[in-house]
């Protein structure tokens, strides 16, 4: 066979292995369970007596604390969880909550899962087992033909278009009553359990009217015709033997606590949201959501909703605009519609990873190909250390504090100290054209006081460095007397694979 010829056929099976996915049609609608009656239904109404259109919140800032109200809500559930998110590991606290909530389909509860397939490789079968149970039902959203390996990467770049439009958003929903909405993945990372990584987040516990915003964008991405049943893309599911094995595996691992800070049984959980339907903060608050692309093909060249809505409040501030955000690009066309130089009293800064603590190079060099473009219209930028001293206030243990690996993944906008934004959108190109994503906007001046508190402290001298240009227009790097003319404490080869990254124009990409 010839090159040429050789090169043909390759061609022809990658074609092969990316194509036959078309959208796929349910069944029926499914509707989300209503009932006034639960015990969150009852909590919520008693915190809310008396407020007119008003919903309850509270930030959930510790790992910890976002796990255990995540496990108490499965333990109140009495009639329904849909969670939807990005990623869901298969680690400690993925298989932990995942035999949570078979615990309660055990007993009863509807449970509607949703999933993105961008990270779903790894817990496919586990997922495809799940979805024998009964009361279980589980989905994939604008999942690639090929499930693992080669052949998955491949679809990816075969059917790039369609493929690049993710689900990044993240809610929680239990009973249609009370839920949990923010920047947290399922994963040890983001709860604190792993011994290497910590990824610093922020979620609110929400109840209330605003609950309804948040079932509505489940159901939206739910009954869209891309989110596949896993019985369809995991045809061979496991066996009946199989199964049984690993429904008896997660059902004894989530009633062992080995270390896990959740309720140990429904009445522990309850007690757990009792004291926090306590704590709640009442205020105006609304949920937005970008619905999903109406086809695949429709072109990404428009701010989605989300974005809309945060442009709204960006050019209603007047004084001071704080942002949070793992992932930063604000380029010229965003900086035009911030228009900065018009509104001379306003400070816009901004809180982000550094190139010691992002996860991702690419994400990087992206934000640092526009970063000397942010400073030169007036924006501060606060980038964070690796040796952050506030990780001691994040962590009950230090030792990934003491390694460094410690990155920001929250993403949080304060407006004017009056408004707080919370939610799934880093403040970049992706979240602006491309992505599904949710936004919590709460009209508070005591929660928006507490995150900017929160906030500015971590841009202190002893947690991140200020980035500003010097006399020549480069970056400079400036930690109390401490200052670098380069990317601080990483190598010469992570310092080379952000800059050459960044003379790529992918940014929209990343």
């Amino acid at each position: 066979m010839t090159s040429s010829a050789g090169f043909l056929v390759l061609i022809t099976l990658l074609a092969g292995c990316a194509s036959g996915l078309q959208p796929i049609t349910h069944s029926g609608v499914e509707e989300a369970v209503q009932d006034d009656d639960s015990f969150l239904s009852s909590q919520s109404r008693q915190k809310l007596a008396g407020t007119t259109g008003q919903s309850g919140f509270y930030m959930l800032d510790s790992g910890h604390e976002a796990f255990l109200n995540r496990a108490a809500l499965i333990e109140a559930a009495e009639h329904s969880i849909d969670a939807q998110y990005y990623i869901w590991s298969n680690d400690v606290s993925g298989q932990y909550l995942a035999g949570r909530l078979l615990l309660a389909a055990d007993r009863g509860v509807r449970v509607r899962l949703l999933l993105d397939d961008f990270n779903a490789e790894g817990v496919g079968e586990l997922f495809a087992a799940l979805d024998t149970h009964p009361n279980i039902h589980i989905r994939i959203f604008n999942p690639a033909r090929s499930r693992s390996g080669w052949g998955r990467w491949v679809s990816f770049l075969m059917d790039f278009d369609r493929i690049n439009r993710r689900m990044h958003n993240k809610t929680f929903v239990v009973d249609s009553a009370a839920g949990i909405v923010g920047g947290r993945n399922i994963g040890d990372e983001y709860f604190g359990f792993d011994a290497d990584r910590y990824f610093r987040d922020r979620d609110v516990f929400a109840a209330g009217p605003v609950v309804g915003g948040m079932t509505d964008n489940f159901q939206a991405y739910w009954n869209n015709s891309w989110a596949y049943p896993v019985s369809v893309l995991y045809p061979k599911a496991p066996a009946d033997g199989n199964v049984a094995e690993t429904f008896e595996r997660l059902r004894r691992q989530a009633g062992s606590q080995a270390g896990i800070p959740a309720p140990a049984d429904r009445a522990q959980g309850r007690a757990e949201l009792a004291k926090l339907f306590g704590q709640l903060t009442v205020a105006r608050g609304e949920l937005v959501f970008d619905p999903p692309f109406e086809t695949m093909e429709e072109p990404a060249e428009t701010p989605r909703r989300s974005a809309r809505a945060l442009q709204h409040l960006a050019q209603s501030a007047s004084q001071e605009i704080l942002i949070e955000s793992a992932y930063l690009i604000l380029a010229e066309e965003q900086l035009q519609i911030l228009d900065m130089g018009d509104r001379q009293v306003l400070q816009v800064s901004a809180l982000t990873n550094s190139l010691a603590t992002n996860d991702l190079v690419t994400n990087h060099a992206g934000y640092a190909r526009w970063r000397s473009f942010m400073l030169e219209h007036g924006i501060q930028i606060y980038e964070l250390r690796p040796g952050a001293e506030a990780c001691q206030q994040w962590l009950k243990t230090d030792g990934v504090c003491s390694t460094g690996q410690v990155s920001l993944h929250s993403k949080s906008i304060v407006f004017d100290r009056s408004t707080l934004v919370v939610g799934s959108f880093n403040v970049n190109l992706r979240s602006i054209y491309l992505n599904g994503e949710t936004l919590l906007i709460i009209h508070s001046e005591e929660l928006a006081e507490q995150v900017a508190s929160d906030v500015q402290t971590v841009m202190k001298p002893r947690n991140s460095w200020e980035v500003s240009l010097d006399d020549g227009g480069d970056p400079q790097w400036r930690s109390g007397e401490e200052l670098h003319s380069s990317e601080p404490t990483v190598g010469w080869w992570r310092r080379t694979k952000s800059r050459f990254l960044s003379w790529l124009p992918i940014e929209k990409y990343l």
